[in-house]
């Protein structure tokens, strides 16, 4: 017999925990929280096929337009060709490859560090890098808007957690002139991924030197797209300090997949040892490894693809510049367009998708309450006719509100 578990059933005087869940469900759509998924049947790309119809996408990480690149595509093919489609193993027992390892000499040099490490996600790199640094007795500092990622980090740690304004230097400098014993770690995004705005990173780093802390850096938005060459924030800012542990994602800007540490030698050797979502995680495929021996070439060699993402971005600014929406003061590919009340938030992203646009509605908990807003993502592959065709859509239906 099949249950229908979208309706409370009862068993023995008892509801069914589906129905517990139902209803959870149920609330959160009412609340305008409910989240779902849709189904691409294209490569990632500006212009995509959404459940069998076209639209013109302002929501990928691929800010430079290489997750469909040719030269990208060709490298995992041959990648594939060579170390086959698995690494088998995790790295410390039979799955490091040689592509891993000059991936990971070529990952270092490429943003000035000693040595790096790589992880198969973000997310998992953030995990591992806070627990294997601190834990009891030990204390993280972090800034109110980090990602999802590092809060659980700093949560699983099991150490003091204190956390600071968004971007405040001197509430940060209180919380750190409080701690006096065990070590102390700043963690904080570089560019943070719901509002686009660069973290002050010589300000965090002066403080770090002060009260002698770790500065953990999360560059998932900023590398392969901030600094000369798109060597990342550090580059952006011109920072170069051993206290420094840096991380950056290889999915979004550099278009493949994974993420990567990289510091001093002495704090990998500890990840490779105390690092539980590296120890005991099987290695990415080997291939990828050389997709983005190949992506960071291009990455090098993309002047022109970041001055044409830069001009994007200043066209549409000026061309929202007087809606009744506000733009967040960013200057990076993540331009949020502020709505506030959640439901609003969702019929303007519905509205845009009518006309063949696709743009996220971004509700809390992923940000705060009374900030939902549109997140408009761009990429150097768009042109300017697809900026103003979101610049114009959006026009029409700021008329329609009003």
């Amino acid at each position: 017999m099949i249950l229908n578990f979208s309706v409370s059933l009862c068993l023995c005087g008892e509801i069914l925990p589906f129905a517990q869940l139902t209803s959870e469900l149920e609330i959160r759509k009412a609340q305008g929280l409910l989240r779902s998924r849709r189904t691409l049947a294209s490569p990632q790309a500006p212009h995509i096929i959404v459940d069998g119809k076209p639209y013109l996408a302002f929501c990928s990480n691929d800010y430079l337009g290489l997750a469909n690149h040719p030269q990208l595509v060709a490298a995992l093919q041959q990648g594939a060709q060579q170390w086959g489609v698995g690494a088998g193993a995790a790295h410390l027992v039979s799955g490091h490859f040689e592509p891993h390892h000059q991936l990971e000499q070529a990952l270092a040099a490429f943003v000035g560090k000693s040595a790096a490490l790589l992880f198969s996600t973000g997310y998992m790199a953030n995990l591992g890098v806070v627990q294997a640094l601190v834990g009891k007795g030990d204390t993280v500092f972090a800034d109110k808007l980090n990602h999802a990622s590092l809060n659980d980090a700093m949560l699983l740690s099991r150490a003091d957690m204190k956390r600071y304004r968004h971007a405040d230097m001197a509430h940060l400098e209180k919380l750190l002139a409080q701690a006096k014993s065990g070590r102390k770690l700043v963690i904080t995004d570089a560019v943070f991924s719901m509002d686009g705005d660069i973290v002050p990173l010589p300000e965090l780093l002066a403080l770090c030197e002060k009260y002698d802390a770790w500065l953990y850096v999360d560059d998932a938005h900023g590398f392969a797209v901030l600094g000369g060459q798109g060597r990342g924030s550090l580059a952006h800012f011109g920072l170069d300090s051993p206290r420094i542990i840096y991380m950056a994602t290889l999915g979004k800007a550099a278009g493949v997949s994974g993420a990567f540490v990289a510091a001093e030698q002495v704090v990998l050797d500890t990840l490779l040892n105390h690092a539980r979502s590296y120890v005991y995680t099987t290695a990415s495929p080997p291939a990828l490894s050389l997709a983005v021996l190949q992506s960071l070439q291009l990455i090098e060699h993309g002047d022109s693809l970041r001055a044409h993402l830069q001009m994007l971005i200043e066209q549409l600014r000026v061309g929202l510049a007087d809606l009744p929406w506000d733009l967040m003061p960013s200057h990076t590919a993540i331009q949020p367009l502020l709505i506030g009340e959640n439901q609003q938030a969702l019929q303007l992203s519905e509205g845009l998708r009518e006309r063949g646009i696709w743009v996220a509605a971004i509700r809390p908990p992923t940000v705060p309450q009374g900030t939902a807003r549109l997140r408009i993502t761009l990429s150097a592959a768009h042109s300017e006719a697809d900026v103003n065709q979101l610049i114009e859509d959006l026009r029409v239906l700021a008329l329609e509100k009003a």
